[in-house]
């Protein structure tokens, strides 16, 4: 895990988890600059929230800014059809694991565990894909526009528009 900072030179300071907050700050600019969603929508938000784990969680430190090398990393892993979900569990785990015991807990990943169990735990309204071209047995209008609708987990939503943001830097 990356070094976090504190607000002193002793010890028994405020615990600042710098690269959770500098994750989260990546994956805001490239959503921002792909100008793809209202900031201020709960899709903005999964698609932040899924860009900055996948940022915090991959190898290797982040850079002042995402180097070529950097952005290609974020499209494979978060390009549709990859295991993505099993590998954020995997990774979270893992990171579990490596802690020491007897230390106070790393702030960051408490943060990313947070943002990861409201991607899981929050569900939104979405287009249903898998209905798209099928046969539609609702009436037309309004009716028929709900009927191809589908509740899903947020980050269901937010992966692939983290992977159009990255796609688009």
């Amino acid at each position: 895990m990356r070094p976090e900072r504190t607000d002193g030179a002793g010890g028994g300071g405020l615990v600042i988890p710098m690269a959770w907050l500098y994750a989260e700050y990546l994956a805001d600019e490239l959503l921002l600059t792909g100008d793809l969603m209202e900031p201020t929508t709960l899709e903005y938000r999964a698609g932040r929230d899924a860009l900055a784990l996948t940022i915090f969680l991959s190898d290797g430190a982040v850079a002042d800014a995402l180097p070529a090398v950097r952005v290609d990393e974020l499209r494979l892993l978060t390009a549709y059809g990859t295991e993505w979900r099993q590998w954020i569990c995997e990774r979270l785990d893992e990171l579990d694991r490596r802690a020491a015991p007897g230390c106070p807990p790393d702030p960051g990943l408490g943060l990313a565990r947070a943002a990861w169990r409201w991607l899981e735990e929050t569900e939104m309204l979405a287009a249903d894909l898998d209905a798209i071209g099928a046969p539609s047995w609702a009436p037309p209008g309004r009716a028929a526009e709900e009927a191809a609708q589908v509740w899903t987990p947020a980050w269901q939503l937010g992966l692939p528009l983290g992977h159009l943001a990255v796609h688009l830097y």
